[in-house]
């Protein structure tokens, strides 16, 4: 399959882009690159290949933590750089309006 440069235009169009005539025929040469590398991959004979699903069998599933709510027990690393600090808390100056 071949794009001519009417396609290209218009598909400019529908994705709001405006070309010059240049960058038509430089899009026109990338977007049938993309599709002869499509047409080679549709050449590939898929038969008897599992599809896969992230890179693991189907079968495979991802272990659950639990969902429990806690403080994190990181006070000390998260504020090791705060500029000021009130016990295990970020020390902001007062705001009055």
């Amino acid at each position: 399959m071949s794009l001519d440069a009417a396609t290209v235009r218009r598909v400019a169009n529908l994705a709001r882009l405006r070309l010059d005539e240049t960058e038509v025929e430089k899009l026109q040469a990338e977007l049938n690159g993309i599709l002869d590398w499509i047409e080679q991959l549709q050449q590939v004979d898929t038969d008897g290949v599992e599809p896969m699903a992230g890179g693991a069998p189907v079968e495979v599933k991802l272990p659950w933590r639990a969902d429990a709510v806690t403080d994190g027990a990181q006070a000390e690393k998260v504020l090791a750089n705060a500029p000021d600090r009130e016990g295990e808390y970020f020390g902001v100056p007062k705001v009055v309006e």
